[in-house]
């Protein structure tokens, strides 16, 4: 007599890492039961792999939701459906909400928020500082040891600039065991900046920003962590010489990691030319030789992870003249494309190393222990199915974010996420939310 399975999930003829012939992955109880080829137990869910490459959930540490607060622009409803169709199973909403995520008040609030939703595992990021104002601890202690349990404290969209109140962070963290993420942007260097500082933005008229901004912050900070015995995460890194920083900070034994942002693999200050704000972005898109260096560092390793900086915008907010635009792109539905087009298509990285940078090291950095998990039996079943052949058209107003300030708008990009699960559970399949 066949077993009735009701509530498991057959992935029928999938890869694991795109490796190998295809196999059979019964998922069931939230784990990955077996593997191998499986008749359709009574009851299960059969979903059609074709050969599809089949990898662990991927893991977003740096996400902006808007709630609360700007709810006009996203909600946790609409950018975990994102997250889902995305490919994502945890994504980590940063702080700079209104009221700003700096207690333990806000921080369950976007906890339970996106338990209720249970698309993805919403984990908030808690402010550095009160009010991410730069000067006064937030009460990292009580974040930390509240229900949402925070990981990752950040005053992204602000760099904490004053090197006491950073030190203070740092040393802090270690007795915690959290993790300091540093929006690198010395503010004296960028006052009324609005594009790379570079020949580009000066032809153009567009007041600059430059790199040394960056990786001046990231120089102090990795030395910082390094006497604080801290962990310190980088956000988008962006230019080449911050990833020689970052190289020099990991051989002298600094626990340093970073991210790059899609948009910095790939897009570059040659769209400053068409005067649209849907490519402003902090930090702002660099060169085509920093791109490149974000490639190179990104297969090396010197450069851990990517991470979307998924920021969603009003339309009032972004279409208007340059210098008033708010800064920032949609991510989370483009980025495993993205990744496929600059890294997976030249021969950077094969498709474990797509589940590296994109599942297993984020989920190491802030120590989540059942995401980014192995593809084996027994391990939890958050995990996504790539169609790696399927090419799609991106369209703002198609995706599922409230907001439609992408940058990719009408281009054809490759890899389709053509299923999502969460602990076994469908969360998207075939391009809609289940």
């Amino acid at each position: 007599m066949t077993e009735d399975r009701t509530g498991s999930v057959l992935l029928r003829q999938v890869r694991p890492y795109g490796e190998g012939e295809p196999v059979d992955v019964l998922v069931s109880d939230g784990v990955v039961a077996e593997v191998g080829r499986i008749d359709p137990p009574s009851g299960v869910e059969v979903i059609e792999g074709a050969g599809h490459v089949l990898l662990p959930g991927f893991v977003d540490l740096h996400t902006h939701l808007r709630e609360p607060g700007r709810e006009d622009t996203e909600t946790i409803d609409t950018g975990s459906a994102a997250a889902a169709l995305g490919g994502y199973t945890a994504v980590f909403a940063m702080a700079n909400t209104d009221p700003v995520a700096d207690n333990a008040v806000v921080t369950d609030h976007v906890w339970r928020r996106g338990r209720e939703v249970g698309l993805v595992d919403v984990h908030p990021v808690g402010a550095v500082t009160v009010g991410l104002a730069g000067e006064r601890l937030a009460e990292m202690g009580t974040m930390a040891n509240s229900a949402a349990g925070v990981r990752m404290f950040s005053d992204d969209g602000h760099c904490v600039a004053d090197p006491l109140v950073m030190r203070r962070a740092l040393e802090y963290s270690t007795a915690l065991g959290v993790v300091v993420a540093q929006h690198a942007e010395e503010p004296r260097l960028t006052v009324g900046a609005q594009a790379h500082e570079g020949e580009r933005a000066a032809r153009l008229g567009y007041p600059g920003w430059p790199a040394s901004a960056e990786e001046s912050i990231v120089a102090r900070d990795c030395v910082l962590a390094r006497h604080a015995r801290a962990r310190l995460h980088v956000c988008h890194v962006s230019t080449a010489g911050t990833v020689e920083v970052l190289r020099w900070a990991k051989e002298q034994g600094t626990d340093v990691s970073a991210e790059v942002t899609p948009h910095h693999l790939f897009l570059t200050d040659e769209r400053l030319a068409t005067f649209d704000p849907v490519n402003k972005v902090n930090p702002p898109l660099r060169t085509e030789q920093d791109a490149q260096r974000m490639r190179q560092a990104l297969a090396d390793g010197v450069i851990d992870c990517v991470a979307t900086d998924h920021a969603p915008h009003a339309a009032q907010d972004k279409d208007t003249e340059w210098a008033a635009a708010r800064p920032g792109m949609l991510g989370l539905q483009t980025a495993l494309s993205v990744v496929v087009e600059t890294m997976v298509r030249p021969g950077l990285l094969d498709w474990r190393g797509v589940a590296r940078v994109m599942s297993e090291r984020p989920a190491e950095i802030v120590g989540l222990p059942d995401q980014g998990r192995p593809l084996a039996v027994g391990e939890p079943a958050n995990l996504v199915l790539v169609d790696e052949d399927a090419e799609w058209t991106v369209r703002g107003a198609e995706l599922a974010s409230r907001a439609t300030n992408t940058p990719y708008e009408g281009l054809r990009l490759p890899a389709v996420v053509s299923a999502t699960l969460l602990r076994g559970r469908v969360t998207s399949r075939e391009g809609k939310i289940v």
